[in-house]
């Protein structure tokens, strides 16, 4: 019988495209600042927790090896993306609009490193969350674990990027109020939205017969 869970279908290229695509607008949407009350926050709080909602999806549908494909493939291209922008912007420019250039692609060295290891860490976490409360349940509650997973990696995410992003530039007693309100804001995204993430993975599931549960995997970085 042929193995599905070793192909590649058409749902799992769109999801890779969709979590790549969340994965680069959320680090040009971060330039946008805007408050809530006494609150704080970047454009990129409107599209990232998608990305972690596509990471539930395909680590329940297709379990964790493939999740980490998943992960790899949007890494990879965000680390091209700020590269590239990193060496136009380094280009004598003759038009004028070097500053406005330099404010979107210039990204500075520590903010890009704490953006790809929050990225790498918050989003392993979740996929490794998922994997291990789906066995465990045997497949029941797949509320619960989608929430959960994505409270752990948030949180994840978020201990990792702000400390080293705005180590020196925030007080260091105001780290928590941010950890605690991304974390908390991105997981009220997830509430809202979990009904449509449900249905999507049944009918993920149904389309694509496959229902992976990772029994006896080791949850390595690497294949």
């Amino acid at each position: 019988m042929k193995d599905k869970t070793q192909e590649v279908s058409k749902l799992f290229y769109i999801f890779t495209t969709l979590f790549t695509t969340c994965l680069l607008a959320a680090n040009l949407f971060a330039l946008k600042q805007f408050s809530v009350g006494p609150a704080h926050f970047t454009g990129a709080l409107l599209v990232f927790p998608i990305s972690y909602i596509i990471n539930d999806v395909v680590a329940e549908v297709w379990g964790f090896r493939r999740a980490r494909k998943l992960i790899w493939m949007a890494f990879a291209m965000n680390f091209l993306f700020v590269m590239l922008g990193a060496l136009v912007d380094v280009l004598p420019g003759s038009s004028g609009n070097d500053e406005a250039f330099h404010a979107i692609f210039g990204f500075a060295p520590r903010v890009a490193l704490a953006s790809f290891l929050a990225f790498l860490v918050g989003s392993f976490v979740n996929a490794m969350v998922i994997s291990k409360m789906k066995v465990r349940s045997k497949g029941r509650h797949f509320t619960l674990r989608a929430i959960v997973s994505t409270v752990a990696g948030e949180a994840c995410d978020s201990m990792i990027f702000f400390p080293i992003a705005l180590a020196g530039i925030v007080p260091l007693n105001m780290m928590p109020s941010f950890v605690l309100w991304q974390v908390g804001l991105k997981t009220l995204y997830e509430l809202i939205i979990l009904p449509i993430t449900v249905r999507v993975v049944r009918m993920v599931k149904r389309r694509e017969g496959v229902d992976v549960y990772d029994t006896g995997i080791r949850y390595r970085l690497f294949k």
